[in-house]
């Protein structure tokens, strides 16, 4: 096969390996997994990751795109992540085998091919989706946004506080002060020892010294950066908090808050293996650190709509860009309400929990055309959610709530408002059980933000990928792609 630029890919023939007798493939049952992705692969528009090899002419061809990114998404889809078991996988296991044939990669080229191509998966994400909407397996009746951690690739024994990186620079900038010192006094000796060299070269010392120096300086710019930003923010609160108490003539309740500090605190602390990641509670009352993965998931059969990480460790942020992702990745992939009985499109109702809550969360999730049922406060174990005041003639509030919290609070009150929000955690939650409990999941392999988000995709498009193959609706060995009635 050749590229659109005329360079030739390693012959890829899977459908040759499963005719024979002896072949793995021929061990496998008729419905397994690989052969659904090794119909549905074909099918997919995959230009943006063989356009990477228009202009290239050097070297041996390239491994076939469609056979890597099978590979890579049968690897995802059965809980393999880690390039050298993928590899491992390549030489023993049939169904790896039913995929790459006879021309395995090694590890090095499958680890490259992730790097390169995460943000290509873009596009395989939504015409996945565009599939799970094909086979009926997307309705927008109702969707559920959360969160989770993810542990990233950062060791906290390599984290330093803003403490004692202070102190830290204070020492090395005297370490380094000596060090220049005691080259003043061996100049005449350096004619001697650096020969033909000329004789400005950093000592080793000092070089490793100057270098860790302005490692720290850097890691203390980004936390100053983020205790500026903290500061602004918690600053807007305060004064949106003093607005709403002088409107509704309240008092302040508790102690009067201290004053705003735009400079990091002490034990604020930075990571140097992955500095994008912040430190996270987790689950088992530990501290790691940690992505927090954002998911859009519909109700229908649990697909993912969007999907988002980020470095802050609460959700409070996150309504707004899940909204506008989600209502993007919708109508890219063509996907829209069903219209009610008049016709039009009602807005899709959304549900999420406290985490997200804010009068800013409510509006941007309203333009994006949802209809936000968002949790005011943390509800207990087995706690109701607060009765609204219903007139039982009309079936609507009696009072006119004032705030969005009030108004938030008397919807979620409703009878449908409560059945709503009660559908949540069967929404979303199982979905998060099913990517780290069953898959595996639980460490992102890749550092930076970047790349973690294309690895968190690329594990929400293999969680599509498994819904529309267990459900059935769509391929037929032989029948590339055609719907089951």
């Amino acid at each position: 096969m050749d590229t659109p630029g005329g360079k030739a890919y390693r012959p890829w023939t899977p459908d040759r390996y499963a005719q024979q007798a002896h072949a793995p493939a021929a061990k496998l049952p008729e419905e397994d997994l690989v052969f659904f992705l090794l119909d549905v692969v074909p099918t997919l528009d995959l230009s943006p990751i063989q356009a990477r090899y228009q202009d290239e002419t050097r070297g041996a061809p390239p491994f076939d795109p469609a056979m890597m990114t099978c590979l890579l998404l049968y690897s995802y889809c059965v809980g393999v992540f880690s390039s050298r078991k993928i590899a491992q996988a390549c030489e023993r296991n049939r169904a790896f085998l039913a995929i790459v044939g006879t021309d395995r990669p090694d590890f090095r080229t499958i680890s490259l091919f992730r790097k390169d191509h995460l943000d290509a998966f873009a596009d395989v994400f939504v015409q996945v989706l565009r599939l799970a909407q094909a086979a009926g397996l997307v309705r927008l009746g109702t969707i559920a946004v959360d969160g989770t951690k993810i542990q990233g690739n950062a060791s906290r024994h390599k984290a330093m506080s803003s403490g004692y990186m202070t102190q830290e620079m204070v020492r090395i900038r005297a370490e380094i002060e000596a060090l220049l010192k005691q080259a003043e006094t061996v100049d005449a000796e350096d004619e001697a020892v650096l020969g033909a060299r000329r004789g400005d070269e950093l000592p080793d010392e000092l070089r490793r010294r100057e270098d860790r120096l302005a490692t720290i300086a850097a890691a203390m710019k980004r936390l100053e950066a983020e205790a500026e930003a903290a500061a602004a923010a918690e600053k807007q609160r305060r004064e949106e908090a003093d607005a709403e108490r002088q409107r509704t003539g309240t008092k302040r309740r508790g102690r009067e808050p201290g004053p705003i500090v735009e400079t990091p605190a002490d034990q604020a602390q930075t990571n140097f293996t992955d500095p994008e990641l912040s430190i996270m509670a987790t689950a088992n009352k530990g501290w790691e650190y940690c992505g927090n993965a954002q998911a859009s998931v519909d109700s229908e059969c649990q697909i993912i709509l969007a999907c988002d990480v980020t470095d802050q460790c609460n959700d409070k942020q996150q309504a707004e860009p899940m909204a506008e992702a989600t209502r993007a990745q919708r109508d890219a992939a063509g996907i829209a309400p069903a219209p009610d009985e008049s016709g039009a499109r009602p807005p899709i109702p959304a549900v999420l929990d406290t985490g997200y809550f804010s009068a800013a969360a409510v509006g941007a999730m309203e333009r994006e055309g949802f209809d936000p049922y968002i949790a005011t406060e943390r509800q207990r174990h087995n706690q109701a959610l607060p009765a609204a005041a219903v007139s039982p003639a009309v079936g609507a509030a009696t009072v006119s709530p004032a705030t969005p919290k009030e108004k938030m609070r008397a919807k979620l009150g409703t009878e449908s408002g409560r059945e709503r929000y009660a559908r949540r955690k069967t929404i979303v939650e199982p979905v998060f059980g099913q990517i780290k409990e069953a898959r595996g999941f639980r460490r992102f392999l890749l550092r930076g933000l970047a790349k973690i988000r294309g690895e968190w995709r690329l594990v929400c498009l293999t969680h599509n990928l498994l819904k529309i193959w267990r459900h059935g609706r769509i391929f037929v060995r032989g029948s590339r792609c055609a719907l089951i009635n």
